[in-house]
């Protein structure tokens, strides 16, 4: 009791910590057996977010500290639902977990000793916040553990006096607690200097005390370990008390040249019939981390060999196989392999082809892209790695993403110029459509008496058109509303079936002015004469152009105006000037991209 008052001294408040939980365990339950050391505050079992399913710890709160100091006394260790309950005072501030102060590790533990054992025999040195033994899955003691102290004193006097010492006839290691990022700066250093050697491959019916007489002679052996049926899975196997062993065990020297002289002069040796491997003894986390880079380096070397020879086909044929495609491709080169990818018998519809040479393998690219092959056109390319494909497509989505917010942003100020009497670029709109349109402007070009009303979009072809009494009306060059004026709503004065005519002027001369040339004249503008476009700046010439033509082709051909338009636009700004004087010339022009528009569709 003097040890639970002493920790809640250093814990005013009144919570638990209740952890090695079954996964059965609830709120309900744990009330039940902690109300009887005295009135509860709440119970919290800690579950996952998605699956709710318990994490295997809880906290319970009591009202007064005494009554979480008994509990902590009389119930540490109590078993609920077959597991025994690991009580702690709920330590609120990481920093003392963290820092690894009072923090003990011990090793070579009896599997009989569990977490009550090991408090009861750290106890002795001072409070201690947390005992754990680790365990499997099932359970079972991993052979080592962890003792947290309340103070840095208490843990140093327990590493020196139970260090060494026998628990359960197992001498057992007591050290300072070394936290994971240390252990790991500290493996560089261990591979050039170790004590620890891993001996396997040395057969089944060998000693412990042979393995000892093999290795001694290199130095002094702190401690040997042969590896037991026993020691795996907890059970004999074999006549009873026969003990069968795996074949390999460890051999720790008193000093880090004797391991290394052992490693050098054992390792590949023959003894008791068979060739040894003897190495450095490591950990399964920084073995497998070894391995893993080992295999990135040989996949990166095998990359490497096939860099600019490997090929990515796909649109496959289903009845494309490995032979065929290698036929197909072996006009181009040495092709030392072709193969379909498959899910079970049926094919993916893509596989891979690999060249003796660069230069094979980009005559093949050249040559078979687009290539039909049985029904289908193949796509062929350099074959890329995983990672570099990724980093592709996300280079392309940032860019895609990137035009996007750059097209959102030109497009706010339009919307927010709507009542200013603004154009409005419909977010559909192929760009090539969209050069010509006018630019966004804070004063409307449009006299306000013959203003046109708003267009509606249409969905097709990304133009606009009109919205009347008699439903839609062919699509139209954008048009913008007067200051005030609600979108779709017809100014005051003009009828809602009003549109804006165009219509030829005849040649006129004025001797005293600019002479006036044929031009398209829209309700509200100034005819379009040579002067005028000469004047403009070069950026806006082809948006004035662009302005007359427009609504001239739609009249011929509604649905294609846009793009007619953004084709007859590349011409020069001269000749646009003479179609827009000649009908017959903008006629001839415009049924000739009409046919290379139907053409490029049907191919």
């Amino acid at each position: 009791m003097d040890q639970a008052q002493a920790q809640a001294a250093t814990h005013p408040q009144a919570s638990l910590y209740v952890g090695d939980l079954a996964t059965e365990v609830t709120e309900a339950m744990l009330f039940e057996k902690f109300s009887v050391a005295g009135p509860v505050l709440s119970i919290r079992v800690c579950r996952d977010m998605i699956t709710r399913r318990s994490l295997g710890y809880a906290y319970v709160n009591f009202q007064q500290k005494a009554d979480a100091e008994r509990s902590l006394e009389t119930m540490n260790f109590d078993t609920m639902k077959g597991r025994p309950m690991r009580l702690m005072w709920s330590q609120r501030d990481p920093s003392l977990r963290r820092s690894g102060l009072g923090n003990v590790f011990i090793k070579n533990l009896d599997r009989s000793i569990d977490n009550k054992a090991m408090y009861d025999t750290f106890s002795a040195f001072g409070n201690i916040l947390s005992c754990k033994v680790a365990q499997e899955g099932d359970g079972s003691s991993k052979g080592y553990g962890f003792v947290h102290f309340e103070t840095e004193e208490a843990a140093k006097n327990a590493i020196t006096k139970v260090n060494g010492m026998l628990l359960n006839e197992k001498k057992v290691f007591v050290g300072r607690f070394v936290p994971r990022s240390e252990r790991e700066k500290e493996v560089g250093e261990k591979v050039q200097k170790f004590t620890n050697v891993f001996v396997k491959n040395f057969g089944e019916d060998v000693s412990d005390k042979k393995l000892e007489e093999v290795f001694s002679k290199f130095g002094i052996i702190n401690s040997y370990k042969l590896v037991k049926s026993r020691d795996i899975t907890g059970e004999e196997e074999g006549e009873e008390g026969a003990e069968k062993s795996k074949g390999f065990g460890f051999v720790s020297f008193q000093d880090s040249d004797s391991a290394a002289k052992a490693v050098e002069e054992m390792n590949g040796a023959e003894v008791f019939g068979r060739t040894l491997f003897v190495g450095r003894a490591q950990k399964k986390a920084e073995r497998q981390q070894e391995l893993r880079r080992k295999f990135e380096q040989l996949k990166q070397e095998r990359q490497s060999k096939f860099v600019g020879t490997n090929l990515y086909v796909k649109n496959l044929d289903d009845t494309v196989d490995d032979e065929v495609l290698r036929r197909e491709f072996a006009a181009y080169g040495a092709v030392t392999s072709a193969r379909v990818m498959t899910d079970g018998d049926k094919s993916k519809g893509f596989g891979f082809v690999c060249f003796a040479t660069p230069q094979e393998a980009t005559k093949a690219v050249t040559e078979m892209n687009g290539r039909i092959i049985v029904t289908k056109p193949l796509y062929v390319a350099l074959a890329q790695r995983k990672e570099e494909r990724k980093a592709h497509l996300a280079s392309q989505y940032i860019q895609r993403m990137a035009g996007l917010r750059v097209q959102g942003m030109q497009q706010v100020p339009a919307m927010q110029q709507m009542g200013l009497g603004g154009y409005l670029l419909p977010a559909a709109m192929p760009q090539h459509q969209q050069r010509f349109l006018p630019q966004l402007r804070a004063q409307p070009r449009w006299p306000q008496q013959v203003q046109p009303r708003m267009a509606m979009p249409l969905g097709m072809g990304g133009m606009v058109g009109m919205v009347g009494p008699q439903g839609p009306a062919r699509a139209m060059a954008p048009v913008m509303a007067r200051p005030g004026q609600i979108p779709g709503m017809a100014p005051m004065g003009v009828p809602m079936g009003a549109r804006p005519t165009y219509k030829y002027t005849p040649s006129a001369s004025n001797s005293g002015q600019a002479e006036t040339q044929q031009g398209v004249v829209v309700a509200g503008q100034e005819p379009l004469t040579a002067t005028r476009l000469a004047k403009a700046p070069p950026q806006e010439q082809k948006q004035m152009l662009g302005e007359r033509l427009f609504p001239l082709i739609q009249r011929q051909h509604a649905s294609l105006a846009g793009k007619i338009t953004g084709m007859l636009l590349e011409i020069d700004n001269a000749e646009l000037l003479h179609m827009l004087e000649s009908p017959a010339a903008l006629q001839g022009k415009v049924e000739e991209a009409v046919t290379v528009l139907q053409a490029h569709h049907q191919a």
